[in-house]
């Protein structure tokens, strides 16, 4: 351990001390305007593939340019919003998945609540409790906001009959707000309502959580996957909602269906291996998108986003040799 010492740099000496380890800047003035808007701090990350491994200084690799880290990390921030829009549309659809099946299957709107739902060595109450704090508190601050709202429509000096427009549209503004001022008991929404609440990290907890094969088995059919690798998925994609994409590893690797089509035997000695890197990630995304939104172009769409960036290199992601003829990403596997 040892003290922090590093003073902030102005941007003026920011492109300074770039240049001195060697990175070439062919407009200054443009390269402080971009450094004014994203901090160096953020692209430092990009820095890496052009400076010399392992070099305390942090020297650039000959011929290394500021262009080149530009396009890198506009890449990233494409094939990001890419993966979030995926990540987004798996999110809504594992949530009805849930809600419709557990519901239905119990004919029970707030099955959630039943512990017997859960296995017994599920950390239920943790989440429970966590689960119900926050919901208990968002139908708070939903009374509160109403209340507000409502006592300045009464005080205000539009007609009796817009005022009660007003307020009705206020309270269907939000479902959550509704319910608080017009069901009781129960306290709490249905499923379905609270399912919207929770992040993909909640979701993902929650399905493992299940008690019953069946029950989880009859989720993951909605993707054609085994219930365990559904599990494994939920956790991976969970956590791929990071600042940096295309060059991450993964701590823990996805757990993969059985078929050969997943497992890769051999790869390049100096290639990361791809259950460790983002292809598998999207492969996984592949997948999902098929079975969720077939018509969506989202394949086409990163295809798309690589033909653009034809410098970044792809091996760092995992991507293996003829990559777009695997059997998962043209649907045959």
């Amino acid at each position: 351990m040892r003290p922090f010492e590093k003073p902030p740099l102005a941007v003026e000496e920011q492109l300074q001390l770039l240049k001195g380890r060697g990175l070439a800047i062919r407009d200054d003035e443009r390269a402080a305007a971009l450094l004014e808007v994203v901090s160096l701090f953020r692209l430092s990350p990009y820095m890496r593939p052009f400076q010399h491994a392992g070099n305390p200084d942090h020297r650039f690799l000959e011929g290394a340019t500021l262009a080149d880290i530009v396009t890198l990390y506009r890449f990233d921030r494409e094939l990001r919003n890419l993966v979030m829009d995926a990540l987004e549309r798996v999110e809504v659809a594992v949530r009805a998945c849930i809600g419709n099946t557990m519901a239905i299957r119990y004919d029970d709107a707030h099955w959630y609540l039943q512990r017997t739902h859960f296995k017994h060595h599920f950390d239920h109450s943790r989440l429970h409790s966590r689960l119900l704090g926050e919901l208990k508190q968002k139908l708070e601050r939903e009374r509160e906001h109403f209340a507000k709202e409502v006592g300045c429509i009464r005080r205000s000096r539009a007609r009796e009959s817009l005022k009660s427009q007003r307020i009705e549209r206020r309270l269907r503004d939000n479902y959550f707000r509704y319910y608080g001022q017009t069901y009781d008991p129960p306290e709490l929404p249905p499923s379905w309502a609270v399912l919207e609440e929770l992040s993909l990290g909640l979701i993902s907890r929650l399905y493992q959580g299940i008690a019953r094969d069946a029950d989880r088995k009859q989720i993951a059919k909605r993707f054609n996957l085994p219930q365990e690798v559904l599990g494994s998925w939920l956790h991976t994609l969970s956590c791929a909602h990071h600042a940096r994409l295309w060059n991450r590893e993964l701590a823990i690797p996805p757990r993969l269906p059985k078929s050969p089509d997943w497992h890769w035997s051999q790869t390049s000695p100096h290639q990361p291996h791809p259950e460790r890197r983002l292809f598998v990630v999207l492969l996984m995304l592949a997948h999902l998108m098929r079975h969720i939104s077939p018509n969506s172009g989202w394949k086409e769409r990163l295809e798309q986003l690589l033909e653009k960036y034809p410098s970044v290199p792809l091996a760092g992601m995992g991507f293996t040799e003829n990559w777009n003829a695997h059997p998962v990403w043209t649907g045959k596997g």
